[in-house]
């Protein structure tokens, strides 16, 4: 018996290195899931969406301010909340495609409230998920499941936000960045469609206006009746810091009116309109009109499809498991 002794110690700890190796590897390999925080701590999405409803209250313009903030998060290092950590000499929020992003007080109120009832447990890249999706529901929206258990990534660099999808971008382009991130042309449509609500500034309308495709004149894919309006609002040497409603009609109201207006002409970003230049996603957004071929009870749901590209967006390039940190504040590395 003394004589294999040895030999099932070795035997013991060769179990115990290959159980703890499986299951280092099943950390990091973690999936998002529905109710991550369910016994961690129970009341994160209730305090996440009650901080979302005072803000959108406070001003309607929180609610598009948010959705932005995750899109331009998950595409840049993954839905990670590296966007938000403040690094003033070369953090990615300093990249040109991140020109006015905001709501960062919004996320670290609601930082600051989940650290007192649970801290440490619940990620900065999660409530930015999160605090979308309410920002969503909150507008007129739909509410819908978000998967959590994201963890924050440690890494903010300028450099590596260089390639985010931009207002001039053509629709080959814009195709090939979301593909680049594991998203679909129809994702694309379905993104887009978040300009239902929000506004943006005068200062990504100059090519559009001026200098389309570098001719000196304006894109012709905007409506004749409508370009007037835009150049009134945004005219030559102005002040490029003038806000105009993304959706004409119902800026404050998330609905599929975006959709008519961009296949109408009346988009008011350029990297909209484009989606008129391409089949794939002509025909992604002509199925979500009324008018088309398809009937009422065959027609798409807008806002469901837009939910599952909400999902599928904040998947990409996910930090779980033992992978990123729980920072402490949403601003700072730990």
């Amino acid at each position: 018996m003394m004589k294999n002794k040895p030999i099932a110690l070795v035997l013991l700890a060769l179990l115990i290195f290959i159980r703890n190796t499986s299951g280092s590897s099943q950390d990091d390999q973690g999936q998002l899931q529905v109710g991550f925080y369910a016994k961690t701590c129970p009341h994160a999405e209730a305090i996440i969406h009650e901080v979302v409803r005072r803000a959108v209250v406070a001003d309607p313009r929180n609610a598009a301010i948010l959705l932005r903030l995750h899109f331009h998060d998950c595409f840049v290092e993954g839905c990670d909340g590296s966007i938000l950590i403040n690094n003033d000499l070369d953090g990615e929020l300093k990249a040109a495609g991140n020109a006015g992003v905001a709501g960062f007080d919004i996320i670290e109120d609601a930082k600051a409230r989940l650290e007192s009832a649970c801290a440490a447990v619940v990620s900065c890249a999660d409530i930015v998920a999160l605090a979308a999706r309410d920002a969503v529901s909150l507008s007129n929206g739909p509410f819908y499941q978000a998967p959590t258990g994201r963890r924050d990534g440690r890494i903010s660099k300028m450099s590596l936000a260089a390639d985010l999808p931009d207002v001039d971008d053509s629709i080959e382009v814009l195709k090939s960045k979301f593909t680049q991130k594991g998203l679909s042309h129809k994702d694309l449509v379905l993104l887009s469609g978040a300009h239902t609500i929000g506004v943006t500034a005068c200062f990504f309308l100059q090519n559009r206006l001026y200098n389309f495709a570098s001719t000196g004149g304006s894109d012709p894919a905007i409506h004749p009746l409508f370009l007037p309006k835009l150049k009134a609002k945004c005219p030559l040497n102005g002040d490029v810091n003038v806000r105009i409603a993304l959706d004409r009609t119902s800026q404050f109201i998330f609905d599929d009116q975006i959709l008519y207006n961009i296949r109408g002409g009346f988009a008011v970003i350029a990297s909209d309109a484009r989606l008129n230049d391409d089949d794939d996603t002509r025909q992604v957004l002509v199925s979500y009109l009324r008018g088309s071929k398809r009937s009422n009870k065959t027609r798409p749901s807008f806002k469901e499809d837009f939910t599952a590209a909400m999902v599928n967006m904040g998947k990409i390039d996910v930090k779980t498991g033992s992978k990123g940190e729980i920072r402490r504040v949403c601003s700072a590395v730990n």
